[in-house]
């Protein structure tokens, strides 16, 4: 079955940085798109960006483009979400998810089947 574990989620000051990783298994890694998604209290579950186990990715919104960015290890199987500049708003539970359909755009929560269970992260001073 395909599983999914994101960790790296945590408190951070404003301006500071974090790295989330997505460990996945259970499915062919090159057959599938990744993608990672951001949930605020109240708010709707925001796509953020997306990246093809064969290699392609979609960039992140114009809101995020030049502070997230995806990228993912082939050896390991983990795809990782770097986010620099951290500001109040990004507080959110972050989840990755996976399903194989492509990598177009910003990815839909109602694309993907598979997904973990998020990982809380807190920009605070």
């Amino acid at each position: 079955e395909v599983q999914l574990v994101e960790s790296g989620g945590g408190l951070v000051q404003p301006g500071g940085s974090l790295r989330l990783s997505c460990t996945t298994s259970g499915f062919t890694f090159n057959d599938y798109t990744v993608g990672w998604f951001r949930q605020a209290p109240g708010k709707e579950r925001e796509g953020i960006s997306c990246i093809r186990g064969s290699g392609g990715s979609h960039s992140a919104s114009d809101s995020m483009k030049d502070r997230f960015t995806i990228s993912r290890d082939k050896t390991t199987n983990v795809v990782y979400l770097q986010m620099n500049s951290l500001k109040p708003e990004d507080t959110a539970v972050y989840y990755c998810a996976a399903d194989r359909i492509r990598c177009i755009g910003t990815p839909l929560s109602g694309d993907f089947d598979s997904w973990g269970q998020g990982t809380q992260v807190t920009v605070s001073s």
